[in-house]
Protein backbone atom coordinates (compact mmCIF):
# COMPACT_ATOMS: atom_id res chain seq x y z
CA UNK A 1 0.00 0.00 0.00
CA UNK A 2 1.71 3.57 -1.17
CA UNK A 3 1.38 6.39 1.77
CA UNK A 4 -1.31 8.57 2.19
CA UNK A 5 -0.83 11.58 -0.32
CA UNK A 6 -1.86 14.88 1.86
CA UNK A 7 -5.06 16.31 1.03
CA UNK A 8 -6.28 20.00 1.09
CA UNK A 9 -9.16 20.67 3.97
CA UNK A 10 -11.98 18.51 2.72
CA UNK A 11 -15.52 19.88 2.04
CA UNK A 12 -18.50 17.95 3.57
CA UNK A 13 -21.32 18.53 1.52
CA UNK A 14 -24.63 16.47 0.79
CA UNK A 15 -24.02 14.93 -2.73
CA UNK A 16 -26.36 15.54 -5.91
CA UNK A 17 -27.62 14.37 -9.48
CA UNK A 18 -24.77 15.43 -10.69
CA UNK A 19 -22.11 13.74 -8.33
CA UNK A 20 -23.40 10.25 -9.19
CA UNK A 21 -20.72 9.73 -11.76
CA UNK A 22 -17.83 10.63 -9.72
CA UNK A 23 -19.20 9.17 -6.68
CA UNK A 24 -19.27 5.15 -8.86
CA UNK A 25 -16.06 6.12 -9.83
CA UNK A 26 -14.64 6.89 -6.52
CA UNK A 27 -16.76 3.64 -4.84
CA UNK A 28 -15.20 1.12 -7.83
CA UNK A 29 -11.67 2.18 -7.19
CA UNK A 30 -11.89 1.83 -3.31
CA UNK A 31 -13.31 -1.76 -3.36
CA UNK A 32 -12.95 -3.34 -7.07
CA UNK A 33 -10.28 -4.21 -9.36
CA UNK A 34 -6.48 -3.52 -9.68
CA UNK A 35 -7.13 0.29 -8.40
CA UNK A 36 -8.40 -0.79 -5.02
CA UNK A 37 -5.16 -2.63 -4.44
CA UNK A 38 -3.39 0.67 -4.02
CA UNK A 39 -5.61 0.65 -0.59
CA UNK A 40 -6.64 -1.42 2.27
CA UNK A 41 -10.24 -1.84 1.70
CA UNK A 42 -10.17 -3.81 -1.25
CA UNK A 43 -12.52 -6.51 -1.60
CA UNK A 44 -11.24 -7.61 -4.96
CA UNK A 45 -10.16 -10.87 -3.24
CA UNK A 46 -13.44 -11.85 -2.94
CA UNK A 47 -15.87 -10.25 -5.21
CA UNK A 48 -15.75 -9.28 -8.43
CA UNK A 49 -17.52 -6.83 -10.97
CA UNK A 50 -19.34 -4.10 -9.79
CA UNK A 51 -19.67 -2.72 -6.42
CA UNK A 52 -22.38 -0.27 -7.09
CA UNK A 53 -24.09 1.52 -9.99
CA UNK A 54 -25.16 4.96 -11.23
CA UNK A 55 -28.57 3.55 -10.36
CA UNK A 56 -28.14 2.47 -7.04
CA UNK A 57 -26.15 6.26 -5.82
CA UNK A 58 -29.31 8.16 -7.75
CA UNK A 59 -31.73 6.32 -5.47
CA UNK A 60 -29.69 6.94 -2.14
CA UNK A 61 -29.45 10.74 -3.16
CA UNK A 62 -33.29 10.83 -3.79
CA UNK A 63 -34.40 8.90 -1.31
CA UNK A 64 -36.48 10.93 1.34
CA UNK A 65 -34.81 9.69 4.28
CA UNK A 66 -31.39 9.22 2.67
CA UNK A 67 -28.26 10.96 1.50
CA UNK A 68 -24.83 10.91 0.53
CA UNK A 69 -22.20 12.59 2.00
CA UNK A 70 -19.86 13.73 -0.12
CA UNK A 71 -16.33 14.75 0.40
CA UNK A 72 -14.25 17.11 -1.91
CA UNK A 73 -10.59 18.20 -1.72
CA UNK A 74 -9.02 20.57 -4.62
CA UNK A 75 -12.49 20.60 -6.54
CA UNK A 76 -12.82 17.00 -6.63
CA UNK A 77 -14.94 14.16 -4.63
CA UNK A 78 -12.12 12.09 -3.00
CA UNK A 79 -14.57 10.22 -0.20
CA UNK A 80 -18.37 9.62 0.03
CA UNK A 81 -20.59 8.01 2.93
CA UNK A 82 -24.41 6.96 2.88
CA UNK A 83 -27.10 7.49 5.03
CA UNK A 84 -30.52 6.77 5.70
CA UNK A 85 -32.49 8.16 8.67
CA UNK A 86 -34.21 4.72 9.98
CA UNK A 87 -36.42 5.78 13.12
CA UNK A 88 -34.29 6.38 16.23
CA UNK A 89 -31.44 5.09 14.40
CA UNK A 90 -28.76 5.78 11.45
CA UNK A 91 -27.64 3.79 8.74
CA UNK A 92 -24.00 3.59 7.21
CA UNK A 93 -23.35 2.60 4.31
CA UNK A 94 -21.31 2.71 0.37
CA UNK A 95 -18.07 4.59 2.69
CA UNK A 96 -15.59 5.31 0.04
CA UNK A 97 -12.08 7.32 0.53
CA UNK A 98 -10.09 7.64 -2.76
CA UNK A 99 -7.02 4.72 -2.49
CA UNK A 100 -4.38 6.61 -2.48
CA UNK A 101 -5.78 8.89 0.90
CA UNK A 102 -6.38 5.95 2.63
CA UNK A 103 -4.37 5.25 5.81
CA UNK A 104 -4.20 9.33 6.38
CA UNK A 105 -7.13 9.95 8.42
CA UNK A 106 -9.69 10.83 6.11
CA UNK A 107 -11.53 7.18 7.08
CA UNK A 108 -11.87 8.82 10.55
CA UNK A 109 -13.15 11.96 9.48
CA UNK A 110 -15.86 11.29 7.54
CA UNK A 111 -17.28 8.61 9.86
CA UNK A 112 -17.19 11.37 12.46
CA UNK A 113 -18.94 13.64 10.47
CA UNK A 114 -21.58 10.87 9.80
CA UNK A 115 -22.28 10.28 13.36
CA UNK A 116 -22.48 13.94 14.20
CA UNK A 117 -25.11 14.27 11.42
CA UNK A 118 -26.89 10.99 12.32
CA UNK A 119 -26.97 12.51 15.78
CA UNK A 120 -27.54 16.38 15.54
CA UNK A 121 -29.49 16.48 12.96
CA UNK A 122 -31.19 12.70 12.80
CA UNK A 123 -31.48 12.39 16.88
CA UNK A 124 -30.67 9.26 16.11
CA UNK A 125 -29.00 7.12 18.90
CA UNK A 126 -27.17 4.76 17.08
CA UNK A 127 -25.21 3.90 14.18
CA UNK A 128 -25.88 0.87 12.15
CA UNK A 129 -24.06 -0.59 9.37
CA UNK A 130 -23.28 -4.20 8.06
CA UNK A 131 -20.28 -5.67 7.17
CA UNK A 132 -18.48 -8.82 5.27
CA UNK A 133 -17.32 -11.41 7.84
CA UNK A 134 -14.59 -12.17 6.42
CA UNK A 135 -13.39 -7.97 6.33
CA UNK A 136 -11.49 -9.07 9.68
CA UNK A 137 -9.43 -5.71 9.58
CA UNK A 138 -12.17 -3.83 8.51
CA UNK A 139 -14.21 -4.64 11.11
CA UNK A 140 -11.40 -4.01 13.65
CA UNK A 141 -10.90 -0.86 12.18
CA UNK A 142 -14.38 0.36 12.64
CA UNK A 143 -14.44 -1.63 16.68
CA UNK A 144 -11.57 0.28 17.29
CA UNK A 145 -13.68 3.46 16.69
CA UNK A 146 -16.38 2.13 19.19
CA UNK A 147 -18.76 0.06 17.32
CA UNK A 148 -19.70 -2.98 18.46
CA UNK A 149 -19.93 -6.73 16.66
CA UNK A 150 -23.53 -7.81 17.66
CA UNK A 151 -23.01 -11.63 16.09
CA UNK A 152 -25.84 -10.87 13.75
CA UNK A 153 -25.64 -11.75 10.16
CA UNK A 154 -27.58 -11.72 7.32
CA UNK A 155 -26.40 -13.85 3.84
CA UNK A 156 -25.04 -12.24 0.80
CA UNK A 157 -27.49 -11.71 -2.09
CA UNK A 158 -25.74 -14.29 -4.35
CA UNK A 159 -27.20 -14.26 -7.81
CA UNK A 160 -27.73 -10.40 -7.57
CA UNK A 161 -24.84 -9.07 -9.85
CA UNK A 162 -25.70 -5.32 -8.91
CA UNK A 163 -23.74 -6.42 -5.32
CA UNK A 164 -20.61 -7.90 -7.16
CA UNK A 165 -19.70 -11.61 -8.44
CA UNK A 166 -18.60 -13.84 -5.19
CA UNK A 167 -15.14 -15.87 -5.48
CA UNK A 168 -16.44 -18.00 -2.75
CA UNK A 169 -19.66 -19.42 -1.52
CA UNK A 170 -18.88 -18.18 2.39
CA UNK A 171 -19.80 -14.57 2.36
CA UNK A 172 -22.09 -12.85 4.89
CA UNK A 173 -22.76 -9.61 6.61
CA UNK A 174 -22.41 -9.16 10.24
CA UNK A 175 -24.44 -5.86 11.71
CA UNK A 176 -22.32 -3.46 13.85
CA UNK A 177 -23.62 -1.05 16.16
CA UNK A 178 -22.30 2.22 17.47
CA UNK A 179 -24.84 4.34 20.56
CA UNK A 180 -24.59 7.94 19.66
CA UNK A 181 -25.77 9.66 22.55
Amino acid sequence: METAQPVARPVFRTATREDVPALVALIESAYRGESSRTGWTTEADLLEGQRTDPEGVAAVIDGERSLILAVESDGAVVACCQLENRDGHAYFGMFAVRPALQGGGMGKLVLSEAERLAREEWAADEMHMTVITQRADLIDWYVRRGYVRTGRTSPFPYGDARFGLPTRDDLAFELLVKKLA
